[in-house]
């Protein structure tokens, strides 16, 4: 019988402890239950091109519109507020998709400052790359090697990995070149830099509107 909606393991998100190292974060395997995260992989667009997309300029299945629907609602917002000791009941939202990794993306970085917090939900299945350590993302103890990781989180079983931004929150991967889908969400700041990004993501959902978006 197909998936009619999937229900993230948020007892799991509860229950997971705030790990220091290198920086405060949650990883949640299985976020995504297996089952739903088999329906939900046959059910993604297709993304042939790398960068990340609005969910505006997709045509989603009602199956990722109803994940999407979740991921932007209260319950995870109040689940990792509380799990970090934040107010994030006014933080603007911005949610994109990523559907392929090109050679150039994983180098090492922060997020933006307009950026509170980061959540990366990974939607891949099993992959012999991921399994060499292509395309996993490592959470760094510096800016200047990839090799010098205290976590690495392989992009499949539908695992969640939260992080506040801050000034030691290095991340990055190995190169990798392929299918990767990924849904980040970011609670954003109020200030002119947080307003800003989100009008260039409210401008980028109406440019990217792409043939293999159908």
């Amino acid at each position: 019988m197909p998936v009619a909606s999937v229900r993230p393991d948020y007892a799991a998100l509860q229950k997971t402890p705030v790990s220091e190292d290198p920086f405060p974060h949650i990883v949640v395997p299985d976020f995504i239950r297996p089952d739903d995260l088999t329906a939900l992989h046959g059910s993604l667009p297709q993304i042939t091109s790398g960068g990340s997309f609005p969910p505006d300029a997709l045509t989603l299945s009602p199956l990722v519109k109803d994940l999407i629907a979740q991921m932007e609602g209260p319950e995870l917002r109040d689940l990792i507020a509380d799990k970090f000791g934040l107010d994030l009941h006014d933080a603007p939202v911005m949610l994109t998709m990523r559907g392929r990794t090109r050679e150039k993306d994983g180098r090492i970085h922060r997020d933006s400052t307009a950026k509170r917090v980061t959540v990366l939900l990974y939607l891949n299945l099993p992959d012999a790359a991921f399994q060499r350590q292509e395309g996993c993302l490592r959470l760094l103890r510096g800016p200047d090697d990839v090799e010098n990781y205290a976590a690495e989180i392989s992009p499949t079983r539908g695992t969640l990995v939260v992080f506040p931004n801050c000034e030691t929150s290095w991340h990055g991967h190995r190169r990798y070149v392929g299918p990767r889908y990924t849904i980040q969400l970011n609670y954003m700041e109020t200030g002119s830099k947080a307003r800003s990004e989100l009008r260039r993501h409210k401008l980028s959902a109406l440019a990217k509107r792409l043939p293999f978006a159908a």
